[in-house]
């Protein structure tokens, strides 16, 4: 008979998969646009699916859970923790997927600009993801307020981004509508960004039982 232990162990494994995923699909949707390259943006949104697939398979795998087991003290926090970083997941899956849609719309247009900032968000954006992971991984409470902390540097980036397209666009109108495509671009990223802070968040909930949302964390 599988013991509880091993069902947990599983169910993690599950949500690193899940993880792995849409780093995957974070890191190729900023590539397609830098690239300007079809074929990989395509790839991001024919693959989301996975993602789906497996978001429905673990929060009814919690819910069985919790219905079968019973779990207490930090065998519960753990699972309503991956109920609350699934959704975060499968959210960042979905936006690298409007990331990939914006650029097969790009794709077809002249560039307005190098995409060096976008290529930055992207990096950010991903080593935020991959450290929330890792967190997770090893209940790092100290990693996960890095991750946090950072946060403010991809909103700060984003507002860059912003204020140098609405200065295309005053210069000259006819960009308007490829400015806009970047913009959102930009707001996915921080979305991105902001879900893989939620997702530290819940460590530290996991580890130490505190919930920090909508706290005022001091600066560094």
């Amino acid at each position: 008979m599988t013991t509880f232990e091993e069902e947990l162990m599983r169910l993690k494994e599950k949500v690193l998969k899940v993880g792995a995923l849409v780093e995957r699909a974070i890191k190729d949707s900023v590539k397609s646009i830098i690239e300007r390259d079809d074929t990989i943006a395509k790839g991001v949104i024919e693959r989301d699916r996975q993602i789906n697939e497996l978001d429905i398979e673990i929060d009814e795998e919690c819910i069985r859970l919790i219905a079968r087991r019973q779990p207490t003290a930090v065998d519960l926090r753990f699972i309503i923790t991956t109920i609350k970083m699934i959704a975060d997941l499968e959210r960042m899956g979905d936006h690298a997927v409007n990331v990939a849609e914006r650029a097969l719309e790009l794709n077809k247009e002249p560039m307005m600009k190098p995409y060096a900032d976008i290529s930055q968000m992207g990096r950010i954006s991903l080593g935020m993801t991959r450290d929330s992971l890792d967190a997770f991984v090893n209940r790092d409470k100290r990693l996960a307020m890095d991750v946090i902390i950072r946060d403010d540097e991809i909103d700060d980036l984003r507002h860059e981004v912003l204020r140098e397209l609405l200065f295309f666009m005053i210069q000259d109108p006819t960009t308007a509508c490829r400015a806009m495509k970047m913009s959102f671009v930009a707001q996915y990223l921080e979305r991105i960004a902001d879900h893989a802070t939620n997702i530290s968040e819940m460590v530290i909930y996991l580890a130490e039982g505190k919930i920090i949302r909508h706290m005022t964390l001091p600066k560094e």
